[in-house]
This record gives structure tokens, C-alpha cells and sequence, in this order.
């Protein structure tokens, strides 16, 4: 039998995680810590969901660490004692507040020891697996892949039978959405009411007395913006309504990302791509590009062309016959200027990229996107 070990903090990642472990039929040991956390509602959330797993004929160890006497003494807003816990994006600068310093490397050190000794025990190879995403690496370091890669080395080189124990981070890549996606497979496979999972995890970090999530704090957001991106109404309780907690989170998502375009794009890829002006023809660095490679959006980085879609229309702009199937390109009448034209936009950040005309090469169905170089970011191909 297929053996992890896993930190189950009653959030939605970990919860996540131990639904997909069930589904991949591993026998799962769980561990829970206390320290010292101001939402430490999420324990009883833990809890709450082993006894639904456990009614559901799932045998789930399920184990919780005091540690809030050592991390207590450490700063962060996170911890009971410290600073208010920040509103606002996740990813803005002032929620590295939320910081605990070497909290995972605290946690993963105990799961290391704790799966030294079930291998022991059991004589079997055991996975530590761990929800961490890409969501994680802006601002917690101590979610990042090259830390964990770090950390197995040494816990490899300081322990004898290391060679039976080894972590594994299948979210590493992704998101809280396409963790969300990952849970809807599992409950399916499982036979589980996700919505009942999903309603006994708290995300928040700055829950009321009664466990209610706040819906402000950055953890909320990204949580709320997970589950709209995936077209769900989040389950679990909010102190106002679903209704409200998703346009905060909405606006505080547009601000942020407003702020980052204007901090990070030229004036012209400002200009083209959030306020739909068109740089002038034969003046783009990409309209007569002739190497190999892809085309991304230069705002949101989603592959949008490659380099064999794209042909010379002498119009003075990059123009391409086709899209990435992936692309999703949108498509939108455009009235402006007194004209009748079809604007596209990037599918995930609305970027506006140019417009798309009848006149292309009729071999490959005879369109043409017209596309500003200011919109486009080239990768150019390896040899």
C-alpha cells in the first residue's frame, strides 16, 4: 500500500491534497499544528473534515503538534500578539506581515521525523506531500520549489534510512484554482459532498468569533477569486454575503493589477494594451520578426501565437493566420472611430492585442490577425 505523510492545516489546499491522496488510494497520516496562530479555527476545521472522511469508510490517522510555546516567541502578524492582520491583494507587499518565519521548515522537520518512523514501523517508503502552489512563492519563501529541494537534500544527508522517505509537491505548479479543479475530481472519485469538504476549510486569516471568514485578508481573496474563476459559489461562510465578498475581491484584484501593468510595461504597452491604442504601422519590433518562437501576452504571459501561424501582409503590423489552440482568443465588435471592426483581446487578462480582418491567407481560412508588437512578448525558439 502506498504510504504519505501530509500537514493538514484545514485550508483548502491541504484539504485538497488529502482528497486526492485518498483518491490515488494512499493510506494517509495526517498532522495538524498549534502554533499559536490567530485562526486557529482551521484545527477544529481539520477535525470536522477527518470525522466526515472517517464516516465515509476513509481510516485516517490524524495527529495535532503543539508548538505554540517555540513560535510564540517569533514575529509576525499571524500569530496571536502580533500586528492586525493586512487587507488587501495577496500578493501586495504589506502581506509579508503574514510571514512566520521558518514556519515550514519547522512543520516539514517534524513530518520528516514522523515519516522516519512510520517507514520504520511499517518497513515501507514513505511520501511526505505538501499543497504547496504557485500562489504561495510571492510571498512566503519558505513555499518555494528550491526551498523544499533544499531541505529534502539536508534532511536526506542528516538521517539514517533518508532513502525511504521523500517529498512530494504536486501543486507546486499550479494554483488555487486548479487545486479547486483537483478536489471536484477527487470528491467525484471519492463519493464526498465537496461541498460540505470544502464548507468545513477556512482560508481566512482573520476569522470573527464565530470561525466566519472575513473575505478581506489576501489568503480570502485568492480563495474568492479561485472559486469565481472556476464559476463556484464558495461554501464556505463568509461575515457578509457571497455577493460581496466576490466584487471586494474582484476590485482589489483590478487594483492590483492595474498597479502592477503601470509599474511593469513601457508607456506604449500601457497605452495598446489596457487602453486599446494602436502603435503606428511599420514601427513595432516584431512586424517583420522572422525567427522561430512563441508569442505571449506581454501583460499576463498566456501563449497566444507561435511563429508558424505567422505571415507577411505588408500591412505593418505582426499578423497571423491562426491562433494557439489554447490561446481562446476573444473576439468583440468594435464601433469605434466610425468604423465596424472586430477587436481581440488576451482571454485571461483582456489585454487588447489588435483586431481581426477577412483578408488573410484563404489556405488557413482566410483571416488575419492584425496584432500590435506592443502587446506581444517573443520567446524565441531553442536550437
Amino acid at each position: 500500500m502506498k504510504r504519505a505523510v501530509m500537514a493538514l492545516s484545514g485550508g483548502m489546499d491541504s484539504t485538497a491534497l488529502l482528497m486526492r491522496l485518498l483518491a490515488d488510494q494512499y493510506k494517509v497520516d495526517c498532522i495538524s499544528y498549534n502554533y499559536g496562530q490567530k485562526h486557529s479555527v482551521e484545527i477544529e476545521r481539520a477535525q470536522l473534515n477527518i470525522q466526515y472522511l472517517k464516516s465515509k469508510g476513509h481510516d485516517i490517522e490524524h495527529k495535532i503538534i503543539d508548538l505554540s510555546s517555540a513560535m510564540g516567541a517569533f514575529e509576525s502578524s499571524l500569530l496571536q500578539g502580533g500586528e492586525d492582520i493586512p487587507e488587501g491583494h495577496y500578493e501586495a507587499e504589506q502581506m509579508k506581515s503574514t510571514v512566520v518565519p521558518n514556519r515550514n521548515a519547522i512543520f516539514s522537520s517534524i513530518l520528516y521525523g514522523y515519516a522516519l518512523s512510520v517507514s520504520t514501523r511499517e518497513s515501507c517508503k514513505v511520501e511526505i506531500t505538501l499543497g504547496v502552489h504557485s500562489g504561495d512563492h510571492e510571498i512566503y519563501p519558505d513555499c518555494r520549489p528550491e526551498f523544499y529541494h533544499a531541505l529534502e537534500h539536508a534532511f536526506t544527508i542528516g538521517n539514517w534510512e533518508s532513502e525511504n522517505v521523500s517529498f512530494t509537491l504536486p501543486y507546486v505548479k499550479g494554483d488555487k484554482a486548479t487545486i479547486l479543479a483537483d478536489a471536484q475530481k477527487s470528491s467525484t472519485q471519492l463519493d464526498l459532498d465537496f461541498n460540505i469538504m470544502f464548507a468545513n476549510t477556512i482560508t481566512s486569516y482573520n476569522p470573527d468569533e464565530e470561525g466566519r471568514s472575513s473575505g478581506m485578508s489576501g489568503a480570502d481573496i485568492e480563495r474568492i477569486l479561485a472559486f469565481h474563476s472556476r464559476g463556484l459559489t464558495d461554501p464556505v461562510e463568509y461575515q457578509t454575503s457571497w455577493e460581496e465578498v466576490l466584487q471586494n475581491a474582484l476590485t482589489v484584484e483590478k487594483a492590483h493589477k492595474e498597479e502592477d501593468y503601470r509599474q511593469r510595461l513601457t508607456e506604449e504597452q500601457y497605452l495598446v494594451t489596457r487602453e486599446s491604442a494602436t502603435e503606428r504601422a511599420f514601427t513595432g519590433i516584431y512586424w517583420d520578426e522572422k525567427r522561430d518562437g512563441d508569442y505571449f501576452c506581454i501583460c499576463c504571459g498566456h501563449l497566444l501565437f507561435t511563429s508558424s501561424m505567422k505571415f507577411d501582409s505588408g500591412c505593418g503590423w505582426p499578423s497571423f493566420h491562426t491562433e494557439h489552440p489554447d490561446a481562446g482568443i476573444k473576439h468583440i465588435e468594435d464601433y469605434t472611430h466610425g468604423m465596424h471592426r472586430v477587436e481581440v483581446q488576451c482571454s485571461k487578462c483582456d489585454a487588447h492585442l489588435g483586431h481581426i480582418f477577412e483578408d488573410g491567407p484563404r489556405a488557413f481560412g482566410g483571416q488575419r490577425y492584425c496584432i500590435n508588437s506592443a502587446s506581444l512578448d517573443f520567446e524565441e525558439m531553442e536550437e
